[in-house]
């Protein structure tokens, strides 16, 4: 033994080990796989495990997977497919550790979605589509979500979480409210003599979603404002899955789950596809994508102990992030099947999605566009909360910063301008 206050080395295979363990928690192995079966060929994804980013010296990797739901054609679901994840990661300021990373996202998320969705727009294409992205870096799951494609988690030891919003009018009565505010109209197709039928839609256009990116002929407050939330999984790890209406509208996430157990993510993707096309037969695109989240010493897709109660939704459904007071010891030995929510935010309005309580606005340059992220001059930008109850407290410097196009779509999307030719057409 050695006595109190001597240094005490530690051998170098000792200090290899340890670290190679850190890596192992710090960094899941990611399983993946995909099925489809298509009607109108207007479903596309993307998913890509080896994404880089620098860090400090060196670069980390993250993962992306993205389900793009398209409508009225494909154009849109294409170029955001092509274009989405590059506007995300120009919104995320250089030189960031990865906590800041991850916190900076929700952030980024919202801007690059925005911006696919102007720069869309620009080409005059009249197609729509849903986006639900996906970015895992480490145990943090950040989810964005646009539309009615949807996103779950299992955990590992069988709870079962919603990451993504469904932004259908039928189910969304806060989004019916927004739409109506901002000068649209929402009611079902009339087949004349005040017969009405299917689900609610948005009028003009007649979509029957609150959020898409593109749909620039329906008006433009149906918004590309994303729903995110952001959790840290426990080192138990997990199997998401990621499909279009085409599963949701015939499998509960119960069922999606159970009919896949045991098997591997590409086996999953399929049976799950199969299984709702058994269902109801092939009436749209119907795309899955499953991901094992897996500690690294782990097999794919494990047979978990019998299934706890579904969790409550949104807020409920967490356990919320630990406050700075909470001791080490506490974290060290927190339950091992938390599932942590680190941020969850569905505002339609920019205004309060880059409001300046983001803990991280510091980060963003003052003098950018905070949407498309145009360089401006001292007074050029326009104050993201120009035109609010907060505007007349402004000081010259209160960012975040539009430019002058990025300002008058935000006005478009609040419903405080006029938008472009519509054309009144139901669309599925």
């Amino acid at each position: 033994m050695s006595s109190k206050g001597e240094h005490q080395t530690v051998p170098l295979s000792v200090l290899l080990k340890r670290e190679s363990e850190s890596e192992k928690i710090e960094n899941p192995e990611i399983l993946h796989g995909q099925a489809s079966q298509s009607k109108k060929g207007e479903d596309f994804t993307l998913l890509k495990t080896e994404c880089q980013r620098a860090m400090g010296d060196g670069v980390a990797t993250f993962s992306v997977f993205g389900l793009f739901d398209g409508h009225n054609g494909s154009a849109a679901a294409i170029y955001t497919k092509e274009n989405l994840l590059n506007n995300i990661l120009s919104a995320i300021p250089a030189d960031l550790n990865r906590d800041e990373w991850v916190a900076a996202l929700p952030r980024a998320l919202v801007a690059g979605f925005v911006k696919t969705d102007k720069d869309f727009q620009a080409k005059a294409k009249t197609s729509g589509t849903t986006v639900t992205f996906v970015i895992i870096d480490g145990w943090v799951v950040t989810v964005a979500s646009v539309g009615d494609s949807r996103c779950i988690f299992e955990s590992g030891e069988g709870g079962i979480y919603y990451l993504s919003a469904d932004h259908r009018l039928e189910c969304n009565e806060e989004e019916r409210e927004r739409i109506t505010s901002s000068g649209g109209e929402v009611g079902r197709l009339n087949t004349g003599g005040g017969t009405q039928i299917g689900p609610l839609r948005c009028w003009p256009g007649g979509l029957c979603l609150s959020r898409s990116i593109g749909d620039m002929d329906v008006g433009e407050y149906i918004v590309p404002v994303p729903y995110v939330k952001q959790v840290k999984l426990s080192t138990a790890g997990g199997r998401l899955i990621i499909s279009s209406d085409g599963v949701w509208d015939v499998l509960s996430a119960e069922v999606a789950l159970d009919c896949c157990r045991g098997m591997s993510p590409d086996a999953a993707a399929a049976q799950i596809v199969k299984e709702a096309v058994h269902t109801k037969g092939l009436r749209d695109d119907t795309t899955c994508i499953v991901v094992d989240i897996l500690p690294l010493e782990k097999p794919s897709a494990p047979l978990p102990p019998p299934k706890k109660a579904v969790k409550g939704k949104l807020k409920a459904m967490f356990r919320k992030k630990h406050s700075e007071a909470s001791s080490q010891s506490d974290k060290e030995y927190m339950e091992p099947d938390v599932v942590e929510e680190l941020f969850e935010e569905g505002s339609a309005m920019l205004s309060e999605r880059f409001a300046t309580k983001y803990p991280l606005c510091n980060m963003f340059k003052l003098f950018t566009c905070a949407v498309c992220q145009l360089e401006m001059k001292p007074g050029e930008g326009i104050s993201i909360h120009a035109g609010t109850s907060n505007s007349v407290k402004l000081r010259p410097w209160d960012g975040p910063f539009l430019c002058s196009t990025c300002q008058e779509k935000k006005e478009a999307m609040e419903g405080k301008r006029p938008s472009g030719n519509m054309v009144v057409t139901a669309i599925s």
